[in-house]
């Protein structure tokens, strides 16, 4: 994509510095080895009990497949999953948090584990997978409350960066077109908690030999590729945290209005 060069050194330093802090905030044993493929981008799943954590099981894998193919990133091939009180949730700085279905309470351990897990930098990306269903819905908001009280999920604006972060995306859409708007909890001037009820996982998934397993609807294959596309700009937002909002997207966009070459 036009304008891609610009960012790539920026991420891998963003991401490697994020990946050590977050390795240092963990404060456990496992904590202290060099850093090594932990510096590789991942797209790690939350674990939980109570409900399906993997109901899109290669949604990761595959969202992780195309930002390496897009951007150059590199990407972690078998991203695996770890619970929230797990210090290795602190190797990345990246946690993707899917389901379909009503969930367990977090144990206090989990809750601490998400808050310094977002408190020191990083990023989680909550995904519905049953949206129109309510279950999974209410145990996020449930765990969301007790884990940032004070903090509620508000309305992400179409205009806000993650909407421009590497492409030029209008509105959320996943395996259904779902609602107008994300949802997000922001800390200081950052996007922190990222929450689609559109089944983003649905979208991206793939089985063994390449073919896509779920049907996206109403808008079929470009709707599915808008889907991807707001996959790899969130992984773009979320390893870019020094982006300035009014620089994103800039050489493109000038390249766009014939502003330069």
């Amino acid at each position: 994509m036009p304008g891609e060069r610009t960012f790539r050194p920026s991420v891998e330093a963003t991401a490697i510095t994020l990946a050590a802090g977050l390795l240092a905030a963990a404060l456990a044993p496992t904590a202290a080895h060099a850093l090594g493929e932990s510096t590789r981008f991942a797209v790690r799943s939350v674990l939980y009990d109570g409900g399906d954590p993997r109901p899109r099981e290669s949604a990761p894998r595959r969202l992780g497949w195309e930002v390496r193919k897009r951007t150059s990133i590199d990407v972690h091939p078998d991203p695996g999953g770890a619970r929230l009180d797990d210090p290795a949730i602190f190797d990345n700085p990246f946690l993707y948090w899917s389901g379909d279905e009503a969930f367990d309470p977090l144990s206090e351990a989990e809750l601490a584990g998400l808050r310094r897990f977002v408190r020191f930098g990083g990023f989680v990306l909550i995904d519905d997978a049953s949206p129109a269903q309510s279950g999974f819905d209410r145990s996020i908001r449930r765990e969301l409350g007790r884990a940032f009280a004070g903090r509620p999920l508000r309305p992400l604006a179409n205009t806000h960066t993650v909407f421009r972060s590497f492409y030029l995306l209008t509105r959320p859409e996943g395996r259904v077109r779902g609602p107008e708007q994300l949802s997000a909890i922001e800390v200081g001037d950052r996007v922190a908690v990222l929450y689609s009820r559109h089944d983003l996982g649905g979208a991206w998934a793939r089985d063994n030999l390449g073919s896509w397993e779920h049907p996206v609807a109403p808008g079929g294959d470009e709707q599915r590729e808008r889907a991807i596309r707001l996959g790899v700009n969130i992984v773009m937002y979320a390893l870019c945290l020094d982006y300035k909002d009014d620089q994103v997207h800039a050489p493109f966009i000038m390249r766009r209005r014939g502003g330069g070459p």
